[in-house]
């Protein structure tokens, strides 16, 4: 069976970028393309204001590897390119000394760990749900509903999350 993934990415220096919404934006287009191309199953996801974490699962005819890197890619490319036009102070933030780019937009080595068990997968969905009830981002109140996460999808509340696909499916 080709197993899931619990992803975690984060941004260079755990730098609060992902607070703007349009940077969010970028990264939910993204999951949603790969989705539409059939690269990716995504099952869970959160995007917190210098971290993501996704359950997603790789279509066997792909690398882990180069989907994420292709993510990565793009999204820094996407993000890059608005800060370039809307935001250039904040862009020098990003600049690092390294021989194959001049800005870098997410920390190397994001996080990935399968998931064998339902259990298990449930666990991190959990865990993903309520980050953003942490009372360390005081992003949202217990009562709200986080705007950027699959807790809309799995509560059936409204959501433009299309892309996701329920865990039951998998297991």
């Amino acid at each position: 069976m080709n197993y899931p993934f619990f992803y975690t990415a984060t941004i260079l220096e755990w730098k609060h970028l992902l607070k703007l919404d349009k940077y969010k934006q970028i990264i939910i287009d993204s999951l949603a393309f790969l989705c539409n191309q059939n690269k990716v199953k995504v099952y869970g996801f959160v995007i917190m204001p210098n971290h993501i974490h996704l359950i997603w699962q790789i279509n066997s005819k792909y690398s882990l590897d180069k989907i994420q890197q292709s993510f990565m890619k793009y999204t820094a490319q996407q993000i890059k390119a608005d800060l370039t036009i809307n935001h250039p102070l904040v862009l020098e933030k990003f600049k690092v000394s390294a021989k194959d780019r001049k800005y870098q937009i997410w920390e190397r080595n994001p996080l990935s760990i399968q998931l064998f068990s339902k259990e298990v997968l449930i666990q991190k969905l959990n865990y993903i749900h309520n980050n953003p009830y942490h009372e360390k981002w005081n992003i949202i109140h217990q009562n709200g509903n986080y705007h950027y996460s699959s807790e809309l999808f799995y509560n059936n509340l409204p959501h433009n999350f299309h892309f996701l696909t329920h865990y039951n499916e998998l297991f």
